[in-house]
């Protein structure tokens, strides 16, 4: 069944609504980072923001180096568990059979 022009800019407009509400969603979601065994933990939204970070205070004895070390590998955690939640969340919007080309991010 053809669809008129106007049925279609409807259908895409409906469509963008629904896009922009599970982005608007994703930055109300959030997901944890570790390193060091929990020395370090980073939270991110669903957009890739992080949120916050949480040291142990005594991993800071350690020195500058180890602390830099730890909050890059905690932020990369976290941030890719960001991604694959966004990823989750877009997947919707794909046409069937397309789910596994990874969505957003790339991954």
């Amino acid at each position: 069944m053809a669809r008129s022009p106007k049925q279609l800019r409807q259908l895409q407009q409906a469509m963008l609504k629904q896009v922009e509400a599970a982005q608007a969603g994703l930055a109300g979601q959030e997901v944890t980072g570790t390193a060091g065994g929990g020395a370090v933990t980073v939270r991110c939204n669903g957009q890739q923001e992080l949120v916050a970070v949480e040291l142990d205070p005594q991993v800071l004895a350690e020195g500058a180096d180890l602390v830099a070390d730890l909050v890059l590998a905690a932020v990369n955690d976290a941030l890719a568990r960001s991604r694959e939640l966004a990823s989750r969340q877009m997947a919707q919007f794909l046409p069937p059979g397309l789910g596994g080309l990874g969505g957003p991010g790339g991954r």
